[in-house]
């Protein structure tokens, strides 16, 4: 079945709107985001605290992120949310909220790479510094973007009877030309105008799916004979959980969870060098967008249970014997034997929509196997593995499980949220090469005309490369798992350390992100089967290790320089000399600013944990678990008000 066959006329003119308005309004951005370099990256700092937060949520709800934690969802229920403390339950904003977006706005910067001229001063070390912050933004970016490109090109392809490749590098275009034109203006303002579509598939999806199950007995029943997960209405992590092929390594989850944990406290440390901080007015907008952030951050969760929920009755309705997936899996495999894991979405994809290609016997064998009934629906659920595929369950859910016109829009929500989070990696990755590349040491003479067209073709080079490398991909949960465990690790360790001690300088910053990245990508190339958790360690460790030593064996950095970062940055950690130079008065409140962010800290992470959690609970009906959450989300947040909101200032703390 094509495309005509899943979308009716309503869903062709709610697309066709969609795409003209997005077209309208890179149009008429561009004109602002083209008067200055400072305009294109930040804003010119002119825009609203809360059109920031509402940014930053459409930003991290992405396509390919949905598809992943939909993914766990179907297999763990609710304590799939503790798979994704690993980097989808954005637990890092309980960081940037508290203090690290704060003390990098104080700083004035414009990019978190000139941050590093900043912090280490314009010398050898911080020019390096500065960058190696490029060069790891720009390659952070060709990764994520690769993940976006794989779940884009996985969940298009479901419905349009085109290659996953083709379907991807349609959007691709697209979400490129709109970038190029409109800057950070258009990161934020496309991002209001796609919220209130993202919200209309909230809201939808959720009410269909608390309406449309039974009981959390029933709902158990399912979910043993699905995933064969005793404890899916549950939202406690437990010891040892079921877990099909490929997924295996996830089985002991709260050890997973606990390590995830304490990987973002590390990365969440280092964290605040995002545009909207650098584009806030104050300290207080700093917090106050982050809140509203991780807020709405919230409607993210019940939308995805809901799918997982409704994507448990439609395998259990689709193919209630799972046996014949491995059977055709098999059967696939044995036809086409060169085929590997990055083809197979490719192939499942052909055979489902042009059969009349494929070898007559291959596929009459399939349709006998599967039934002539919805039979390219349970193609296209077929994993390598010969299992039902979970990141498939969200476009499946749709597909099948939601009506004409509506359907529609819930396709467009998902792909303005990968729009979304495409625009603002986008748009880090291409204003620090400009600002802290090519005009630092190209033409550091260059007027803005030659600055917005370098920026054009920085965004054309990342695309293209993150394209070419999503081609050799296995999943995106491959991809996700090895950008936040394996090569994120590899510039943790200089971004925590230039915020807390004080004897770090460019020097150690520059070789221990240059060493940290280089073993990512070695781990990667020998060592692609290393767990998450060895490969974090292995890459922590070699970053680490070349970051003190590069910072022991070379000068400190300028004492002038330091001594007007504290002043005006006010950091805590070991900082020792410096605050005793400030005057008791001065010294008291900057003790008492960092005991209120530091005691807000572990009330913060239980908040947004409830916060997630309890609607998840609420949808699958499952009473107690929901108000428990409920509860400890409530007693939490009182006392993240009474310790560290209620004593924010009206404006900036050191005025």
């Amino acid at each position: 079945m094509g495309a005509a066959g899943y979308f009716g006329t309503i869903d062709y003119i709610f697309m066709g709107l969609y795409v003209l308005i997005l077209i309208g309004l890179g149009f008429y951005l561009k004109r602002l985001a083209s008067r200055s370099l400072d305009n294109y990256i930040t804003g010119g700092k002119n825009i609203p605290w809360w059109a920031m937060g509402i940014s930053g949520m459409a930003s991290f709800l992405d396509l390919a992120g949905t598809a992943v934690i939909v993914s766990f969802l179907f297999l763990l229920g609710p304590q799939g949310l503790f798979v994704e403390f690993r980097g989808g339950a954005v637990l890092v904003l309980a960081f940037m909220m508290l203090w690290t977006g704060k003390w990098h706005r104080r700083s004035g910067c414009l990019t978190g790479a000139e941050w590093n001229i900043y912090r280490f001063g314009d010398c050898w070390g911080g020019r390096a510094s500065q960058l190696m912050g490029v060069i790891a933004t720009v390659l952070t970016t060709i990764g994520m973007l690769a993940y976006l490109i794989i779940g884009a090109g996985i969940f298009l392809s479901t419905f349009l009877p085109y290659p996953p490749e083709l379907c991807s590098l349609v959007l691709l275009v697209m979400a490129t030309l709109y970038t190029m034109m409109s800057g950070f203006y258009g990161v934020i303002f496309t991002d209001l105008f796609q919220v209130c579509i993202i919200m209309a598939a909230v809201i939808y999806i959720s009410v269909k799916a608390f309406t449309g199950i039974g009981s959390v007995e029933e709902i158990s029943e399912i979910a043993m004979k699905v995933t064969q997960n005793p404890d899916w209405i549950s939202g406690v992590p437990k010891w040892n959980v079921q877990m099909p092929e490929g997924y295996e390594m996830y089985k002991h989850l709260l050890i997973f969870a606990s390590f995830y944990l304490v990987r973002t406290i590390v990365a969440g440390l280092g964290t605040g060098a995002d545009p909207r901080y650098f584009g806030a007015k104050n300290d207080r907008e700093c917090g106050k967008l982050s809140m509203l952030w991780v807020f709405l951050m919230t409607v993210r969760w019940p939308m995805m249970i809901g799918i997982a929920v409704m994507g448990l009755y439609l395998v259990n309705d689709l193919m209630p014997d799972q046996s014949k997936m491995s059977q055709a899996a098999d059967l696939i495999q044995t036809f086409h034997p060169d085929t590997k894991k990055p083809q197979w979405g490719e192939l499942i994809s052909s055979i489902s929509n042009t059969p009349g290609v494929h070898d007559p016997q291959l596929v009459g064998e399939l349709k006998a196997l599967l039934g002539e009934d919805k039979w390219a629906e349970k193609m296209n659920l077929l994993s390598f593995e010969g299992t039902v595929n979970p990141e498939k369950i969200l476009s499946a859910v749709l597909m099948i499980s939601v009506a004409e016109g509506m359907r529609g829009i819930l396709v467009i929500a998902l792909v303005a949220a990968a729009l979304s989070t495409f625009g603002s990696w986008v748009n880090l990755a291409t204003g620090q090469f400009v600002n802290d590349f090519y005009k630092k040491w190209i033409r550091p003479k260059a007027l803005t005309r030659e600055l917005i067209f370098a920026s054009w073709g920085t965004v054309i080079g990342i695309v293209v490369c993150s394209f070419l490398f999503s081609r050799t991909l296995d999943s995106i949960n491959d991809i996700w798992s090895w950008m936040m465990m394996g090569f994120g690790a590899g510039f943790l360790v200089p971004s925590f350390l230039r915020l807390y001690w004080w004897r770090f300088n460019g020097a150690g910053s520059a070789i221990g992100t240059l060493l940290g990245i280089a073993a990512a990508i070695i781990q990667r190339l020998l060592w692609p089967d290393l767990s998450e958790i060895w490969q974090f360690v292995f890459v922590l460790t070699v970053g680490f290790v070349s970051s003190v030593t590069a910072a022991l064996l070379t000068q400190p950095t300028d004492p002038e320089v330091l001594r007007k970062m504290y002043m005006e940055t006010r950091p805590f950690g070991v900082w020792g000399h410096l605050k005793d130079s400030l005057s008791p008065e001065e010294r008291e409140k900057t003790s008492r600013e960092h005991r209120n962010d530091l005691l807000a800290l572990p009330f913060a992470l239980i908040w947004q944990t409830a916060l997630f959690l309890a609607p998840m609970l609420f949808i699958i009906h499952n009473w107690a678990g929901f108000a428990g959450a409920t509860a400890i989300g409530v007693a939490a947040f009182a006392v993240l008000y009474f310790v560290w909101f209620r004593n924010q200032p009206k404006g900036n703390f050191y005025d």
